[in-house]
């Protein structure tokens, strides 16, 4: 048995003295649930967080539901929909939606919505969700017009993953900060509380019963912060939470063996990146603006052996900048950069770096993933330095060039099947593109304005094999997500990495 393990059953006979039992949550018909990624603006439109997308989910509805089985569109909000042409859809609303507050949904709340999170200077965290919207227009009471800025050929997965509606009259009346403090949705479980750490779920009593997310069975839910991998392990062990995911693959089996536990595995839409700042002007930077030192940084990381034997699980190395089943993921066009530490050592003697460089890696991932590139890297003689950070911390630092040299992360597109998610984000000239590689920029913004499938792949297979051409951005590994549970709770996991409390239930 490994030490991790040990550790793992270590802690499990510490923990369980003072844990309460999860047939007692059972009984109180509450869900808790634990993560280590702080939320800290619960707003949808302002955050990045997996977590902040799960919120959403669970307490706000969209116009559009995507079947989890089939990914197929089902009426939510939204009662029916016509595609008018490439650039208009019309959407007549569901009567008698009700948000928490009891206030009615109308075409006012839809109209108010999209205009405010598609204006240029809406300022919501990921621009590229929202902004192919130019406009929605209201028709009558129950009847909007959407009007596209360009033909948007995943405009439907966005309209599930990442548009949810807001209630116009509250949110004008409380403000953008009141409402991140108590806000107000039309989703299956209503927020009661919101404050530092903790964020408390109630089933909304007047969810409309034919929602195709169904009335939850379960009547609340606790959702806590902790710091850290190593607190959340052990809430979950002492019986104090219900629910944990993304935990360290080496305690999969020894939280199998605990008595009151199940341990679950799925592989998600969410791969692991090496980000490289090409853009940046500091000493740090400097060598990454040589394409034969970005080169050399995908020849020297072992990528197979951090899925296999870290992330583990059926953990896959992609070939392209995106998720596989993503449409345009181009996986063949792109150069294939095996593990080959001689090679990468060449390629830095020709870059002028014969022995190396130094330079800072600022990651959130968990510390052994961070380390074990640390290790590859100084193999060839690249001394990276870590600084690891909470994903909030990061993302503020990291989000303009210049600031971190190398950074790791992950990114799972909001679930949405198409790299127009992850290729316009990292790849595309917006603030988190540390290339800024005019032509490609053009390539991923000219697939995405095009209803020619044959147009969009074309563009974004040029885009790719820039990409992997000049090393901006290392795919390094599928995420395989870990799932800590209670025996007592009934919940199924599926690949879009959404886990849909809604549904779940008490055995």
């Amino acid at each position: 048995m490994n030490t991790k393990a040990i550790a793992t059953i270590g802690l499990l006979g510490a923990a369980l003295l003072g844990g309460m039992p999860a047939q007692a949550q059972k009984s109180a018909d509450t869900l808790r649930i634990v993560s280590r990624n702080a939320v800290t603006n619960i707003d949808p439109y302002y955050n990045q967080l997996r977590e902040g997308l799960v919120i959403a989910h669970q307490a706000w509805d969209t116009l559009v539901y995507r079947d989890p089985e089939t990914f197929g569109p089902k009426p939510l909000l939204a009662k029916a929909w016509t595609v008018v042409d490439e650039t208009t859809i019309d959407f007549e609303l569901r009567r008698g939606v009700k948000f928490h507050n009891g206030d009615p949904l109308t075409a006012d709340d839809v109209v108010y919505t999209f205009n405010l999170v598609s204006a240029p200077d809406s300022k919501i965290s990921t621009p590229s969700n929202a902004n192919w919207i130019e406009k929605a227009e209201k028709i009558d009471d129950f009847n909007v017009r959407v009007k596209l800025r360009k033909a948007t050929p995943a405009a439907f997965e966005y309209l599930a993953m990442v548009l949810p509606i807001y209630p116009k009259a509250y949110r004008e009346k409380v403000g953008p900060e009141g409402y991140a403090k108590a806000p107000i949705a039309a989703g299956p479980y209503r927020i009661v509380k919101v404050e530092a750490g903790e964020v408390t779920f109630e089933r909304f009593a007047d969810y409309y019963a034919d929602s195709p997310k169904g009335r939850p069975a379960i009547g609340k839910m606790q959702l806590r912060f902790v710091p850290d991998a190593t607190t959340e392990m052990t809430e979950l062990l002492a019986g104090r939470t219900d629910f944990i995911w993304n935990f360290n693959a080496d305690q999969f089996d020894a939280v199998n063996r605990m008595p009151t536990l199940n341990a679950v595995r799925q592989e998600s839409m969410r791969i692991g990146f090496l980000r490289i700042d090409t853009a940046g002007t500091t000493d740090a930077n400097k060598p990454l603006a040589n394409v034969k030192v970005r080169q050399a940084i995908f020849h020297a990381i072992d990528r197979e052996q951090i899925a296999k034997q870290l992330v583990q699980g059926g953990s896959r190395v992609p070939n392209a900048p995106c998720f596989p089943t993503q449409f345009g993921c181009d996986a063949d066009i792109g150069a294939k950069y095996a593990y080959d530490p001689a090679k990468a050592k060449a390629l830095l003697a020709e870059a002028g770096y014969p022995n190396g460089f130094e330079t800072e890696l600022v990651s959130y991932v968990l510390p052994q993933w961070g380390a074990s590139m640390q290790g590859f890297l100084a193999a060839v003689g690249i001394k990276a330095k870590i600084t690891q950070l909470q994903v909030q911390a990061l993302i503020q630092r990291c989000g303009q060039v210049g600031e971190c040299p190398l950074d790791a992360g992950s990114w799972g597109s909001y679930s949405i099947n198409d790299v127009s998610a992850i290729l316009p984000v990292f790849l595309g000239g917006g603030k988190d593109d540390h290339a800024r590689d005019p032509e490609m920029a053009r390539l991923i913004t000219e697939a995405g304005s095009t209803m020619d499938a044959a147009k969009r792949k074309a563009n974004y297979s040029a885009a790719i094999k820039i990409a992997m051409d000049q090393a901006y951005w290392v795919p390094l590994h599928t995420y395989v997500t870990t799932y800590g549970l209670s025996k007592t709770l009934d919940l199924k996991p599926y690949a879009d990495e959404l886990p849909r409390f809604w549904l779940s239930k008490w055995k």
